[in-house]
């Protein structure tokens, strides 16, 4: 089964993660780099995202045109980072692939339609 992982923080962690010493910045991706390393078989495709400010979003309100605006595409305080497209026997797998993720933040995961 697919599922999508939505690797979103907040405000705040957008901030940190920005500020960040190169150092830290560094060891914090190869923490990552390690995630997908040991996942790589069950990874269909993933991608880091640029920031929050560079989103442009279209809303649909009623019967109206749709509004395009500057920002993030979501209403909230959360941001998201990346994804990664995973392929797992199931939820409990996928659960399990998203706990050890060492990013931190928060994990959405969402099965695929076309499964």
């Amino acid at each position: 089964m697919k599922y999508l992982l939505l690797f979103c923080g907040t405000k705040a962690d957008q901030e940190a993660f920005d500020a960040m010493p190169r150092e830290t910045l560094a060891q914090q991706y190869e923490a990552v780099g390690r995630w997908f390393a040991e996942n790589g078989p069950k990874i269909r495709g993933a991608q880091q995202l640029q920031g929050p400010q560079t989103a442009t979003c279209v809303r649909f309100q009623g019967k109206d045109q749709p509004i395009i605006t500057d920002g993030p595409f979501i209403e909230g305080n959360e941001v998201i980072g990346g994804y990664a497209l995973i392929e797992v026997a199931d939820l409990d797998e996928a659960l399990a692939m998203a706990k050890a993720w060492p990013g931190g933040g928060v994990i959405e995961i969402r099965p695929s339609a076309e499964d």
